[in-house]
């Protein structure tokens, strides 16, 4: 979209926009509850390796379905993902979960994906992440101050917002 609109597409091409690959890499999902195991499934079909935090781990037999692995500490669940998705409930321990000491821990290709609470994410940090390159991406679809929308976010070329429709 952004490059249709500032002008850059000059036309179809069979490897043109292919964007990354998800075989292979490794989804973080922080939350494995229904909804988190809902996009562990479908992770899983996409070859995805998946590892999970959860407030209590999984029965043996659920984590077995996902071929799971259960990742006690946030700060490793966070630092060893591709991509980190969000699936936990809005709580006084949960707010600001991913801070911008967290930031600092993923990996400059890592993407956020917070479809969960808008106030698990410091937003502060994570537009300077972004704008500064230390991380690669963000899908969000719910924000702290909803409706309302940092316009930075907006601009920023690694980030896909929605108006929270998950």
């Amino acid at each position: 979209v952004r490059a249709l609109h500032a002008g850059h597409w000059h036309g179809w091409g069979p490897s043109g926009l292919l964007g990354r690959g998800l075989g292979g890499k490794r989804l973080a999902i922080l939350g494995m509850g229904r909804i988190g195991q809902a996009v562990a499934h479908r992770a899983r079909a996409f070859g995805m390796e998946i590892v999970y935090h959860n407030r209590h781990r999984l029965p043996g037999a659920i984590e077995n379905v996902f071929a799971a692995r259960y990742e006690a500490d946030i700060d490793r669940l966070v630092a060893e993902a591709d991509i980190l998705t969000l699936h936990c409930p809005s709580s006084e321990g949960t707010r600001h979960v991913i801070d911008a000491r967290r930031l600092t821990l993923m990996k400059p290709s890592a993407v956020l994906i917070n479809t969960a609470r808008g106030d698990l994410v410091d937003e502060e940090a994570m537009i300077a992440a972004l704008a500064a390159g230390r991380i690669a991406g963000a899908g969000l679809d719910v924000y702290p101050r909803e409706p309302q929308v940092d316009p930075r976010l907006l601009s920023l070329p690694g980030v896909v917002a929605l108006p929270h429709m998950g």
